[in-house]
């Protein structure tokens, strides 16, 4: 039963449920009780808690995932006899994850975003449960199956955010749900740092206690995506009245359902939508900042926390410390989604100055990171680096660039994230595959000379890179507001 937002559909509503039998309607626990409260939700207020649900099942998910990448390189410097890399276990990822955004628009396609999502999680929380008992094999073969489902998940992603968005609250929504995915950076660096502080060497205890943990938690993000909803609609409009994968016609917009068309025909289709979107003109713009934020991803989430925990002259809690920068980028990340997400509709000079913010912090950490840490900190072994730059090694320089690092990323990302929801509102699934595509490849390439570059040479390549992306961006803002100048394009 449909809910509107007339009194007389809520009284027949309430009057519904008062005079239903019990049965699973009444006593079906959590997610019964979870469905009576949306069915009474206008559709406004629907598709917004649809996305605060989607940010938080992120957020837990990604708390798992990411302090796993955090410290993984550390952790297997710990091991006796295991020969795998972090930075080679994240390359095959990106790697897998980059090539298989050419297919995961079919597989949402087939499956359902909702679906899609779920067993993604699975794949991602199995990743962070190798480390319980790690075995070479079984982590290079987590690595590829998490790479085909973070593909898979970041293109369902996309499209609930889309199907769940308007013109005039794409960009309002993607500062929700980017603002609430990097709380992960808090509370799972924050037990390292607790755990950790004072430790030289990562006991087998400590180590299966963090990753049990996190894999429980992992779980939980998995199973919240079951309390998304489908979203209703007041009125139609091209956006809410079309297919969420191939941009076709549709009756309402549905988690899950059986398609009017065969599921091979739907994936196939989704398929050739991303070849075509991927030569767009706006897409090719797009594809240099979202290269961009493929390096700096690979930076922050692994090589800098890395950094940090090989330099021996910040002391005995240097390996503390990589769960303080965590924390520290998670904070840039959330002030970030905040003041350019959520706060946006005080903005009315649309995407451009926040993305040439963010190239400005970035420039400055960059900066710093090559006065106070150690050239060769990330090849570093075990027992660290004596060396130092230009400057004494300084910690609260260190941390103070890990917020500056968060707070950067969050400019560029809830600006891409809004950009290409706005473009190809239409074609959501094949945009944000082709998005993801571009970012994972970049990242795979970025983890795989971490191994051998130093620190030097890889801050250029992010100087340059965050560059000529901010110059593409400004193109491609541009060619939105010459083509949409009659959209409420202020608002966004």
């Amino acid at each position: 039963m449909t809910f509107h937002k007339s009194t007389g559909t809520q009284v027949q509503w309430r009057t519904h449920i008062e005079n239903s039998p019990p049965g699973p309607d009444r006593t079906g626990g959590i997610r019964g009780e979870f469905l009576l409260l949306t069915a009474a939700m206008t559709p406004e207020g629907k598709a917004l808690l649809n996305i605060v649900i989607l940010g938080f099942g992120f957020m837990l998910m990604f708390t798992a995932f990411q302090t796993c990448g955090n410290i993984e390189q550390t952790v297997i410097k710990s091991l006796n006899n295991f020969t795998a890399s972090g930075y080679t276990s994240m390359s095959i990822i990106y790697g897998v994850f980059s090539a298989s955004n050419l297919v995961a628009p079919s597989v949402v396609a087939i499956c359902g975003p909702q679906l899609s999502m779920f067993f993604s999680g699975l794949l991602y929380s199995a990743y962070v449960a190798v480390f319980i008992q790690p075995r070479v094999w079984s982590f290079y073969t987590a690595s590829v199956l998490v790479g085909f489902g973070a593909a898979v998940l970041w293109t369902a992603q996309g499209n609930v955010l889309a199907i769940n968005s308007t013109d005039s609250t794409i960009g309002r929504n993607s500062g929700i749900f980017w603002a609430l995915l990097q709380l992960n950076m808090f509370f799972g660096n924050l037990y390292i740092f607790l755990a950790w502080q004072g430790h030289d060497h990562i006991s087998e205890k400590d180590r299966q206690t963090v990753f049990i943990s996190l894999t429980v938690i992992s779980l939980v993000g998995c199973f919240l995506f079951f309390l998304i909803r489908k979203p209703d609609a007041a009125e139609p409009t091209p956006s809410e009245t079309s297919d969420p994968v191939l941009g076709e016609s549709t009756d309402s917009v549905s988690i899950s359902g059986p398609p009017r068309r065969s599921l091979c025909s739907q994936g196939l289709d989704a398929f050739v939508k991303a070849c075509k979107l991927s030569v767009t003109k706006e897409m090719l713009l797009l594809s240099m900042p979202i290269a961009y934020t493929g390096l700096e991803l690979t930076f922050y989430s692994g090589v800098y926390g890395t950094c940090i925990g090989a330099m021996t002259r910040f002391g005995h809690d240097a390996k503390g410390l990589i769960g303080i920068s965590g924390i520290l980028i998670g904070v840039g990340e959330i002030v970030g989604g905040g003041a350019f997400g959520i706060l946006n509709r005080c903005n009315r000079l649309g995407r451009n100055p926040v993305v040439l913010l963010g190239l400005l912090i970035h420039y400055l950490a960059f900066y710093l990171i090559f006065l106070n840490i150690a050239p060769d900190a990330p090849q570093a072994p075990e027992e660290g680096t004596d060396l130092q730059a230009y400057i004494t090694p300084n910690v609260g320089v260190a941390l103070f660039c890990s917020f500056l690092l968060g707070l950067g990323d969050s400019c560029f990302n809830t600006q891409l994230l809004s950009i290409v929801g706005f473009m190809f509102k239409e074609d959501s699934a094949p945009a944000f595959a082709v998005y993801y595509f571009i970012q994972s490849i970049m990242a795979a390439i970025a983890f795989s000379y971490s191994n051998v570059l130093q620190l030097p040479w890889q801050l250029l390549l992010l100087v340059v890179t965050g560059f000529l992306g901010t110059l593409s961006f400004l193109a491609a803002e541009w060619a939105v507001v010459a083509k949409r100048r009659d959209s409420d394009y202020d608002s966004i």
